[in-house]
């Protein structure tokens, strides 16, 4: 299940590209409130947007002006969305993103042409270890796109081992979709009971949310511990809320494919600039087919490497290798991108904690760890597990949470450059 531009050549896709860019000029200019502002601000024409190179007339969006005009970015009345999902927003409150019908198709159509290229076919059953609810896209996406695909979904839902095991054995899927680390608790569950993970069925796992491989598409520390004890097949796969598209690789593992029919990649440096092939840079994409949000040069926060080079697979189009790293202090955790201010939001939620800091480090599988010190006078159990429920039910994640005396706290939150005192500290080299 190849579409054919992305096996045509690369002038191919890129006029294919700008035809589809010119209209969504037009529909942006006629619909939505930001961009036609935009426009108008800095006098920018339907004429002056004609090819692929033209987009640098145009500044880039940011996370922040997604949250700061959130309502403004919809291009369709209220009563036409259908589904309503959130994403982490820089500034604590959470970006919301509109979907219509027409972009649960798309949604839908998109995973199942990237489950297609990690070789699900409609033969297999895939294992939904994710959540489908709280506002969540992903899960969501992965059920539709399995559906489109014709292939089985069963939705276990996040953790509980013994759960997802007991569905293993039972319904004999072929695929997981599963936070890479959340393998390791399976491998482990599955020694301390007996159960044998290469006689499972299970035979490859589309990976979300951390990193498999480094720069140079070899297995990092985490994938090496999985493959050592599951000789299953990893993919990985990377997406977010915004840009409603995944990337995902192939059966040659050498990055994750661009769907060019649903968006258009561009990759700069600081000053906006385009970077020479090869390099990192922060990626920015323009969406291609939604309805609802499209969102034009918007800025992700991911530095990525692009690469170009012919794909045994096939596909003509470019890949992304692993994420590189994250602008302003982005956190993957657990498969959920978070921000530092939307965890300070929700610890002012507790009159109780007098403060704290929050600090992010790579753990020993060398995927994002947050632990957060918290002073308060009245440390119990039941004020601990009070806050890691409101995580959760904010966040959708609960970080390493502990409660140590005030002194530590403070002397942690002096900055070495004797300014204000920080709340957090990034050890991630």
């Amino acid at each position: 299940m190849i579409p054919e531009i992305e096996k045509a050549s690369l002038q191919e896709i890129k006029t294919f590209q700008e035809e589809k860019l010119r209209g969504l000029f037009e529909y942006l200019n006629t619909n939505s409130p930001y961009y036609r502002r935009l426009f108008r601000k800095h006098k920018i024409s339907a004429d002056a947007i004609r090819n692929l190179e033209d987009l640098r007339r145009i500044p880039t969006t940011s996370k922040e002006d997604l949250q700061k005009f959130n309502d403004d970015f919809l291009c369709v009345p209220k009563n036409k969305i259908v589904d309503f999902v959130t994403t982490s927003g820089t500034l604590g409150e959470p970006v919301t993103v509109g979907l219509t019908d027409a972009d649960l198709d798309r949604l839908a159509y998109n995973e199942a042409i990237s489950f297609a290229c990690a070789g699900v076919t409609d033969e297999d059953i895939l294992q939904l270890t994710t959540t489908i609810d709280r506002r969540f896209m992903a899960g969501l996406a992965y059920f539709l796109g399995a559906r489109k695909l014709g292939a089985g979904i069963i939705r276990v839902g996040a953790g509980i081992p013994e759960l997802q095991w007991d569905t293993i054995l039972q319904f004999r899927p072929s695929y997981l979709i599963v936070v890479p680390s959340f393998l390791l608790k399976l491998i482990e569950y599955a020694e301390h009971h007996d159960i044998d993970v290469n006689a499972s069925g299970i035979k490859g796992a589309i990976c979300i949310g951390e990193s498999l491989r480094d720069q140079d598409f070899s297995l990092n520390v985490l994938a090496h511990r999985i493959k050592s004890a599951w000789n299953l097949e990893l993919y990985s796969t990377y997406a977010s809320t915004e840009m409603s598209t995944a990337f995902t690789e192939c059966s040659e593992q050498q990055g994750g494919h661009q769907h060019p029919e649903l968006i258009i990649t561009e990759i700069l440096d600081d000053e906006q600039n385009p970077v020479p092939a090869g390099y990192e840079g922060e990626l920015v994409v323009t969406t291609l087919g939604i309805e609802a949000m499209p969102l034009l040069r918007f800025k992700t926060g991911d530095m990525v490497v692009a690469h170009t080079s012919p794909c045994g697979c096939g596909r003509n189009t470019l890949r992304l290798g692993p994420v590189v790293g994250r602008k302003k202090q982005m956190i993957k955790y657990k498969g959920t991108t978070l921000y530092p201010p939307a965890m300070h939001n929700a610890l002012n939620d507790f009159p109780e904690v007098e403060s704290f800091v929050i600090e992010i480090y790579h753990n020993s599988i060398g995927t994002d760890e947050i632990r957060i010190k918290i002073a308060t006078k009245i440390a119990s159990e039941e004020l601990l597990q009070t806050i890691k429920d409101h995580f959760r039910s904010k966040l959708r994640v609960t970080p390493n949470i502990e409660f140590v005396p005030k002194e530590e706290v403070q002397k942690l939150r002096i900055s070495k450059l004797g300014r204000k005192p920080v709340s957090v500290i990034d050890k991630r080299g």
